[in-house]
């Protein structure tokens, strides 16, 4: 169902102008209602740019499919945060060359964080002749301008601008689920972290206006929807350059007001800008999550100083303390990279020690990869690979027995979750608490996308719960 984000649509009149003009032209050149696939990597981020993507697509007439070989129009939404996942473009986008041949009129793009970088974008416009609209991060909402411009016989299009402070609102937006949505509150990052690429691809951070975000929110809830993410490179940072006076403490209490039954979640959040007005807002936030997703990379100050983290060890550990003082259920999930660039196994045990003594529910972990552009990048590596496999290893197995244990403490409590999906275990149905847990509960689908009370009964493997 195509959505916008407000009741005044404000999306940009000449791009609806180009959207008909796509539609027309598909009609009278194809004689058919064309198809179009959308193909996305990396985070939530990336997934909703993706979201709007399709939502523009479908103004401009176009049927979404997830088969390649029957689409009229193919993008590739991309990721530069790890090297695999620009290694898995290259080559899908290299095999579009070949249903090229059988379908001529095919039109293929790529647009997102991997094509900011201008090595790529060059790689793209050198190597790949058949790509026919190449676009960056901050210009994603004229999209039916890029597309009318190619299949009217225009040359290839490449747009990679970082220029645009403007953040263009009402994109029409495809959502596929129907019952937990994503509002993108802010854009880009002013962090800089030694490893990272993101600042590069999406630009300084530009935060949305407060009264859109609400509205946006407020449009979710009466069309039914039950989980809102709320979204952004460092959500805690959300208000700086605003007039307006509103952070993200404030902003979550109000959308915590809008009437309904609905939850709160966010990401990410970087803790130099984690402050005790924002954990006394989630405190006192009923529909707010009781999770907070909280990267601290490294354990070591050593380390997290040339990460450029801007934090200690001390000041992270505060933060949980007090987290855990305001908020006694609340979970914590964390991002950790593993060998650094100069790190030492001693070092490395720091980041063992504050794993066991935050006791995460679960974590994200990554052994280093290099980001060409990035300060990192050109740091001394000495320890090899297969040694910080061997770390990665202790880590994995570190955090398995705190989950482990976590879980088997949770059986007998009763939890308020909200059910997302069938289960791969025939006649169960998964539900989500408020924190972080999955809990398998022998009940109808026809419960999927509601709120249930489920009291935890058992773990083997996952844990499992009756309806209350």
């Amino acid at each position: 169902m195509l959505s916008y984000t407000s009741i005044n649509n404000k999306y940009p009149a000449e791009q609806v102008a180009f959207a008909e003009r796509v539609k027309k032209y598909n009609i009278t050149e194809l004689g058919k209602t064309p198809k179009a696939c959308v193909i996305t990597y990396g985070c939530q981020q990336n997934v909703s740019d993706s979201q709007r993507l399709k939502g523009m697509l479908i103004l401009m007439g176009y049927e979404i499919c997830e088969e390649e070989n029957k689409a009229d129009f193919i993008i590739f939404n991309t990721c530069a945060v790890r090297g695999h996942a620009e290694d898995r473009v290259w080559g899908n986008v290299g095999a579009t060359k070949s249903l090229k041949k059988v379908n001529p009129k095919l039109i293929v793009a790529v647009c997102g964080c991997m094509v900011q970088q201008q090595s790529v974008a060059d790689r793209f416009r050198e190597s790949y002749p058949y790509v026919d609209i190449v676009f960056g991060t901050q210009v994603f909402h004229r999209l039916p301008e890029f597309i009318y411009k190619r299949i009217t016989g225009g040359k290839r299009v490449y747009e990679l601008s970082l220029e645009n402070r403007e953040i263009v609102e009402d994109i029409p937006i495809d959502r596929e689920n129907r019952f937990k949505g994503y509002i993108p509150i802010m854009y880009g990052c002013d962090n800089f972290c030694s490893y990272c690429i993101v600042p590069y691809v999406r630009g300084r951070e530009r935060s949305r206006d407060a009264n859109e975000i609400v509205c946006e929110a407020k449009r979710m809830v009466d069309e039914g929807y039950k989980e809102i993410m709320l979204l952004g490179q460092n959500v805690n940072s959300y208000g700086k350059g605003n007039d307006d006076g509103i952070n993200f403490a404030k902003l979550i209490r109000m959308i915590n007001d809008i009437e309904g039954d609905f939850r709160i979640r966010f990401m990410t959040s970087h803790p130099k800008d984690l402050t005790e007005e924002l954990i006394f807002a989630i405190r006192d936030c009923q529909k707010v999550e009781r999770h907070l997703h909280l990267p601290f990379q490294s354990g070591n100050d050593r380390v997290l100083k040339v990460m450029n983290r801007r934090y200690s060890r001390e000041k992270y550990l505060s933060l949980i303390e007090l987290a855990k003082k305001e908020i006694p259920d609340i979970s914590f999930t964390s991002d950790i990279i593993v060998g650094f660039p100069g790190e030492t196994y001693e070092e490395f045990k720091d980041t063992l020690s504050l794993v066991e003594k935050v006791e995460y529910s679960s974590l994200f972990t990554f052994i280093y990869s290099p980001r060409e552009g990035t300060p990192a990048a050109t740091m001394p590596d000495p320890i090899s690979r297969a040694e910080k496999g061997k770390w990665f290893d202790e880590l994995l197995r570190t955090q398995d027995k705190i989950s482990k244990r976590l879980n088997k403490e949770a059986v007998g409590k009763t939890v308020r979750v909200l059910f997302e999906e069938e289960s791969p275990e025939e006649g169960y149905i998964i539900g989500k608490s408020s924190g972080t847990y999955n809990i398998y509960v022998s009940a109808d689908k026809s419960l999927i996308g509601s709120f249930a009370e489920v009291k935890i009964t058992e773990y083997k493997n996952v844990l499992y719960g009756t309806l209350i």
